[in-house]
């Protein structure tokens, strides 16, 4: 059932970024493939390669249930089982749409797969030993949660003991968002068409879509405007280092933060910022104790006393990293880091102190304005940090992780690294990146101070 003509890609893994293209950009390339197309071309491209993807998947699957639903996205559903069927699979096919309201793409696909024989109903539940699902009930046009006879076959096909496959994007998952405010399959796989979705990569999607693969269908969408980038690992790669080169080449890296009972996030940045190719490393600990400067497993970190850290001269001449475990004494060094830092890396408590004190935020605001570049900051929020530095909730955040991400770096003039699933990355004025990588094993203490740290280290070298 091979067709090079109709490819499909895995999206996971790609050496360089992906554009990522929201709902409303798809229905532009959607209506300008129309117009160029025989009728049905799509939804015939669309289910010929859903049924390639489930073959290649499950090759040895014989018991397939297709649940598919009231528009285009049913439509692909019924092409697809149709294939299935033809090709010596027991297809059973519930379709939960009325039938005098289906689109004309759709009314052909249903015609043709009664005409093949597919077994099609509103109640045809799975076999007792299904071993492939499709979930074709809702595309990317869904705007609320599932309800009703939608939301139970949601529920049937969660519980499923097969393999399970989403046609486009989950059913009950945003296209644009990741955000699923109610039922929403938990698939296996997914393959989407024409564009890959921003919402399979961030918030919710990344769990609900499973591994994504994209059909373009014959249609290129790789030349439209982006609405956000697939970070690519092309995008991690370093430059090779000279044998001439020594630490002094590599820049210097000021850890600022560690207050009472906290020296441990510090110590985990400045780690980190050697570990990411750092020169020369300074831990300054916000706590005038000695015992927080000592650290025996790393003796190449330097201890600078924080009244030398914070002379202009030396924050002009260093890529500073504030915050990490930086609790209220973080608020009185604030304002001289960020007036006089060449390159400043803010996170955790220094967030959370610029978020309530509008003096902080306007002198943030400032760095941007007084002849530095507006990448000379880099804030890395989770989401309810983000949401203290917005006034919102952080399910707001949450809900619109690239929205939320971009309006505070167009706020504060700074690049934003929203943490989380899909972590987003927004600069002022440009489109956001998403990071397709890591997982739930980084959901733990001390990973935030690592990031930075390591976000330092890079900046510096």
């Amino acid at each position: 059932m091979s067709n090079p003509a109709n490819p499909v890609h895995r999206v996971s893994g790609m050496r360089d970024r992906i554009a990522l293209h929201d709902v409303a950009a798809t229905r532009r390339i959607e209506a300008a493939a129309l117009a160029g197309s025989e009728p049905h071309a799509l939804m015939r491209r669309a289910g010929e390669a859903t049924a390639r993807l489930a073959v290649a998947l499950a090759p040895h699957a014989r018991r397939v249930w297709v649940a598919a639903g009231p528009g285009h996205n049913g439509g692909d559903g019924l092409v697809a089982a149709t294939h299935l069927h033809r090709l010596g699979r027991d297809v059973r096919v519930q379709l939960l749409a009325d039938e005098s309201r289906l689109s004309a793409d759709a009314a052909d696909a249903l015609a043709r797969a009664r005409a093949a024989g597919v077994p099609i109903g509103p109640d045809l539940a799975p076999h007792e030993r299904v071993e492939l699902a499709i979930d074709a009930l809702l595309g990317i046009g869904a705007n609320r949660a599932p309800e009703g006879a939608i939301a139970a076959a949601v529920a049937l096909f969660n519980g499923l003991p097969a393999l399970r496959l989403a046609v486009d994007v989950p059913t009950g998952l945003a296209a644009d968002t990741g955000h699923a405010p109610g039922a929403c399959v938990q698939a296996h796989h997914t393959i989407t068409f024409l564009t890959v979705k921003p919402g399979l990569f961030t918030a919710q999607g990344r769990d609900a879509a499973g591994t994504v693969w994209h059909a373009p269908l014959q249609v290129d969408a790789q030349s439209a405007p982006a609405s956000a980038w697939l970070s690519g690992a092309s995008d991690a790669a370093y430059p090779a280092r000279r044998h001439t080169q020594h630490k002094g080449s590599f820049g210097d890296v000021t850890v600022v933060g560690g207050a009472a009972g906290m020296a441990g996030a510090a110590r985990l940045a400045a780690h980190a910022a050697l570990a990411a190719g750092g020169g020369r490393v300074y831990l300054c600990p916000l706590d005038p104790s000695a015992d927080a400067a000592i650290d025996p497993s790393r003796p190449e970190l330097m201890h600078r006393a924080l009244d030398r850290a914070l002379d202009p001269r030396a924050l002009a001449g260093a890529t500073v990293v504030c915050g990490c475990g930086g609790g209220e004494a973080v608020r009185d060094v604030l304002d001289p880091v960020m007036h006089h830092a060449a390159r400043l890396v803010l996170d955790a408590d220094a967030l959370n102190a610029i978020a309530s004190e509008r003096a902080l935020r306007d002198r943030l605001r400032a760095r941007s304005a007084h002849g530095r570049a507006e990448r000379a900051t880099v804030l890395t929020p989770h989401p309810l940090e983000a949401a203290r530095l917005l006034g919102v909730g952080t399910r707001d955040v949450q809900a619109d992780r690239l929205a939320h991400a971009q309006r505070l770096a167009d706020d504060l003039r700074c690049v934003v690294l929203l943490k989380g699933s899909g972590s987003v990355i927004a600069a002022p004025g440009r489109t956001p990146h998403v990071n397709p990588t890591g997982n739930a094993s980084l959901a733990s203490p001390g990973t935030g101070d690592v990031l930075a740290g390591w976000l330092g280290g890079t900046w510096a070298a």
